[in-house]
């Protein structure tokens, strides 16, 4: 999945908004929150399309044990993975890895911004 890709899938969600962080990596948060990074730098010019993202504490070590699924430089304290090779999962296997991500880092916000952001 690329950023164009990934920004149709996730850009709609409530409360979401994203931004350029580090120089190059597209972060997308909830609430100034953080659930997902991407980089994206254009493979013409060296990008990786490296995506990391936040699982459940359960499915760390499972997601970990594949090929081309790393524990995520930096956050991999707080169960965060990356999928260091494109092919390493179907969209088809992201997309709802991707959403319970947003679900995880939404489920820490106050019970009052949690409203605020509305249905999620």
């Amino acid at each position: 999945m690329d950023s164009m890709q990934l920004r149709a899938c996730v850009g709609s969600w409530p409360g979401v908004t994203e931004d350029i962080k580090w120089g190059c990596d597209l972060v997308f948060s909830v609430a100034d929150k953080m659930f997902c990074v991407i980089d994206a730098t254009p493979a013409a010019q060296g990008g990786s399309g490296r995506l990391s993202f936040k699982v459940d504490d359960d499915r760390f070590l499972e997601l970990t044990d594949r090929p081309g699924i790393l524990p995520a430089p930096y956050m991999a304290r707080a169960k965060w993975i990356c999928l260091a090779e494109p092919g390493a999962m179907s969209d088809a296997e992201l997309k709802p890895l991707l959403r319970r991500s947003y679900e995880l880092v939404r489920a820490k916000l106050t019970k009052a911004k949690q409203r605020e952001l509305g249905e999620g």
